[in-house]
């Protein structure tokens, strides 16, 4: 049976590509975005404690209410933007399905979507099935800034969205107050939607600070913000995020998800929402990665890599052009091969598959793991 494709240039995702040539040749895999530790016992007794007492039929449809107080109460605390939590704040399966909906929820055929590249692999995929264009404006090594002149002069009278992600994957870049400034003046100037992936929200480094969308008042009132349970409390596998918005925008937004989803793990929520009653269970994520990335490289400081730290997420990037002169997709596959360590190439996530010989890795991994990791990795 012929099926006329929605999405014909799609193929098996990178990390799916690396993850089974990992397991194939017996490599340490440093390559997809997961902890192999795990998730704080206390969660975990939470879960189990809320199965036992009965939540384990549908949740609401919006989320758990407990929860999307304490998602409320967070950005308070952090970003001093008041969110209602009944009308503005949705639980979803995930940061991923966030995304996608809010972009079902907006795109039209033929509307012009504006990402950077190097972007998460499900932006572009999300965009044309729905019909839009995706427009990549390519940030550039090895310090990946924006372009705002460039960003400005790809905007058309068909561009109705612009995508940013800060912490940025896989750069580890982060965006200033002066970048969000920027984005602002232009959503405003072009009346245009924005979703803010911030599923790195709380693993930022060096004393820096997160500059949420939610800290600007004209930006907010354009934004959804999509945000993940899974990166921060270490339960990738949970598939548990949210999504916080405007109103207007939150009342589409629940008019796809009730068809998607409908509602998410409903005894998840419960534990979620009284771990989040204690801040420092999100505050104190960004040390905990800090230490994890400074032990990283202090072992890979004699390595032939050039580095540079990164300033959020839990991935580094590791020039290799002084190693060879391979394209980073050849080099990461003879790194499985023949060293027996999966990584990332990053040219799949930009425009025309740009190759800075760059690959990608994950150090949320124990401690055990990095030092085997660092070990291969300094020999060659």
């Amino acid at each position: 049976m012929y099926i006329d494709s929605k999405l014909p240039r799609v193929a098996t995702s990178i990390f799916s590509v690396m993850s089974k040539m990992s397991g194939e040749y017996d490599a340490l895999n440093l390559s997809q975005g997961f902890p192999n530790f795990e998730s704080d016992p206390v969660l975990i007794e939470a879960v189990s404690k809320a199965m036992k007492d009965g939540f384990n039929q549908y949740a609401p449809m919006p989320g758990d209410t407990d929860l999307r107080k304490a998602i409320a109460h967070k950005f308070m605390l952090l970003y001093g933007r008041t969110y209602s939590a009944d009308e503005e704040i949705t639980v979803t399966a995930g940061a991923t399905q966030a995304i996608f909906t809010a972009i079902a929820a907006t795109i039209k055929r033929n509307d012009e979507v504006i990402i950077f590249a190097p972007a998460y692999d499900c932006y572009q995929p999300t965009i044309e099935l729905f019909g839009g264009k995706t427009v990549s404006v390519q940030l550039m090594a090895p310090q990946y800034r924006p372009s705002w002149e460039e960003v400005a002069e790809r905007i058309t009278s068909k561009t109705r969205m612009i995508i940013v992600n800060s912490p940025h994957n896989p750069s580890g870049m982060t965006f200033s107050e002066n970048d969000m400034l920027q984005l602002e003046a232009l959503a405003i100037k072009h009346n245009l939607w924005v979703i803010s992936d911030e599923v790195y929200e709380h693993i930022i480094f060096d004393g820096k600070k997160h500059f949420s969308a939610a800290s600007f008042t004209d930006l907010a009132a354009r934004t959804f913000i999509t945000a993940s349970f899974g990166k921060t409390f270490h339960n990738t596998g949970w598939k548990m995020g949210y999504c916080v918005a405007p109103k207007i925008l939150t009342q589409e937004f629940r008019k796809v998800h009730q068809y998607n989803v409908f509602s998410v793990n409903h005894p998840m929520q419960k534990a979620l929402a009284i771990y989040l009653s204690d801040a420092q269970n999100y505050l104190s994520i960004a040390n905990f990665y800090q230490n994890r990335r400074d032990y990283f490289l202090s072992l890979m400081k004699d390595s032939r890599f050039k580095i540079i730290p990164s300033s959020g997420t839990y991935f580094q990037l590791l020039d290799f052009s002084t190693i060879s002169s391979e394209g980073d997709v050849d080099f990461a596959e003879r790194l499985t091969k023949k060293h027996k360590i999966a990584t990332i190439p990053t040219s799949v996530f930009n425009a025309r598959k740009e190759d800075f010989q760059q690959i990608r890795v994950c150090f949320a991994k124990t401690k055990e793991t990095l030092k085997a990791a660092a070990s291969i990795l300094t020999r060659i």
